[in-house]
């Protein structure tokens, strides 16, 4: 039987004396394309940093297991589980001499460059495939720097895919883009849910949440609300009660969206 890729068991975080997450117990399977959804405050941030090992359960015998394992390399990791945010594309920014095509190379090192880094063409050539498949290959020459942030956006992501990982962890991916670059984005997402790699989507817009993602976990209050296909729980009634205001749920072709009445 295949491990689920995330399994958290009766999992609390308390930061100075608030919880942040209050022992939840949540399930993904692999190849089950699963969006996170909740207000801002509802814990979405600190399940992500739970996931990539940057917090751990507080106290009590809860446990977060990644593909069956409490315990990780955090360089294997990433190797399997890729990870794109805007809070790591902030990081690449900041390197004003990081060109493009090294930028994604660097995934196979979990760093910012490739500096006193052996690349094989191996490496190279999964680069390319990664840069095409976002299509960014125009992009190659340029600094990370000088990239609009969809273009940044996406460079990242095909540095998460170098790997060929099992599944890719967006959070908030499109934070900070204009409506057209949005969109442009998520249909370049639903190529790589088509490919075989799952995907957790982390967002409070119901707009983002991609046609190829057929469940939702619904956080509120640093607990889980509910749990369960997109279509029992994208409904006005249900988002209503999750955002605390009554909510209308309209469809768009494969696309929903959510209005505050």
């Amino acid at each position: 039987m295949t491990e689920p890729l995330l399994s958290i068991d009766h999992v609390s975080v308390v930061r100075d004396g608030r919880p942040m997450l209050d022992d939840i117990s949540l399930t993904i399977p692999e190849g089950r394309h699963t969006a996170i959804l909740g207000r801002n405050g509802a814990g979405k941030s600190t399940l992500v940093k739970l996931i990539t090992r940057q917090l751990y359960p507080t106290g009590g015998q809860g446990a977060v297991r990644i593909f069956g394992q409490t315990q990780w390399n955090v360089f294997e990791l990433r190797s399997l589980l890729g990870v794109v945010s805007p809070a790591i594309q902030t990081d690449y920014a900041g390197e004003e001499a990081l060109e493009v095509f090294d930028a994604v190379v660097s995934g196979f090192f979990a760093a910012r460059g490739v500096w006193n880094h052996a690349v094989t063409e191996a490496m190279r050539q999964a680069s390319r495939e990664a840069l095409e498949r976002m299509g960014v290959t125009h992009l190659i020459g340029r600094q990370m720097a000088t990239l609009s942030t969809g273009e940044a956006r996406r460079v990242l992501i095909a540095r998460a895919l170098v790997h060929r990982p099992r599944a890719l962890l967006l959070d908030e991916p499109c934070a900070g883009l204009d409506p057209a670059t949005r969109r442009q984005f998520l249909e370049a997402l639903r190529d790589v849910a088509r490919s075989g790699v799952t995907l957790v989507l982390v967002t409070h817009h119901v707009e983002e949440i991609l046609p190829e993602i057929d469940h939702l976990v619904l956080l509120r209050d640093a607990q889980v609300l509910s749990d369960g296909p997109k279509s029992d729980l994208l409904t006005g009634p249900v988002l209503s009660d999750l955002f605390g205001m009554s909510t209308t749920v309209e469809k768009r072709g494969d696309w929903s969206w959510a209005h505050l009445d």
